[in-house]
């Protein structure tokens, strides 16, 4: 679904990514982990074209998408949760839901208010809240769900649950876990490495701009030493 080739990132002079690859299958789910830093946000900014390459490829399906300005890559089928939530702070609830729902891609059974209000019930309590009534994980729910209402092929978490309390995050890996049973691809960059290993398939890890390992779950349960090398702390 989703291919990387040998992608090189700047900001001006300074080169944060080198040579990065990362493929994501249908219905597959896969992390990107690493310490801060490491080039996890850049390589998503470099995939939606916040941040263009300089040089390598990007494609999405049969398309290459790195080329497109990020409204064009966004319509493409992917949909970013970014880091820090961005929900629009003076609408309500509903209308954060309902601004950018679409069904571009004609999927046979497109998200609804209904559906998505049943994955994460507590904002269903909130619908005509204003965004900045909400609390940090209410947020982090609702920039979900509006990523979903535009009906991707592929979804984006930067940093899906930071900061947030251990109910909601709970909450959260719960709605994740029904995307995937549903088939739903996805990326996601988060710290909680206990719930990633138990909703991902694959995993990358990355170390100053660069994957430096690759590979199952269960490849990840058994290497102590991996984790503690470029996971800890």
């Amino acid at each position: 679904m989703l291919c990387v080739e040998h992608i090189e990132t700047f900001y001006g002079k300074s080169q944060a990514l080198f040579g990065v690859d990362l493929c994501i299958r249908e219905g597959e789910v896969v992390t990107l982990l690493g310490r801060n830093g490491m080039g996890k946000s850049t390589t998503v900014r470099s995939i939606m074209g916040l941040t263009p390459i300089r040089s390598g490829r990007i494609a999405f399906g049969k398309k290459e998408i790195h080329r497109l300005p990020s409204y064009a890559i966004a319509r493409s089928g992917i949909g970013l949760v970014p880091e820090g939530r961005q929900i629009f702070p003076n609408l309500t609830v509903r209308e954060n839901m309902t601004a950018t729902a679409t069904n571009r891609l004609n999927v046979p059974v497109p998200y609804t208010l209904e559906t998505v209000l049943a994955l994460f019930p507590r904002l269903a309590d909130r619908l005509n809240h204003l965004g900045n009534q909400l609390s940090g994980g209410e947020q982090q729910m609702l920039a979900v769900v509006r990523a979903l209402m535009t009906n991707p092929r592929l979804l984006i978490l930067d940093e899906a649950t930071e900061g947030l309390a251990p109910l909601i995050r709970k909450e959260i890996w719960q709605g994740m876990a029904t995307l995937k049973a549903n088939g739903h691809a996805i990326l996601v960059i988060d710290k909680n490495l206990d719930a990633l290993m138990n909703l991902a398939d694959r995993h990358c890890i990355m170390e100053n701009g660069r994957v430096v390992w690759r590979g199952t779950t269960d490849e990840l349960a058994a290497d102590e030493g991996l984790k503690s090398r470029y996971l800890g702390v």
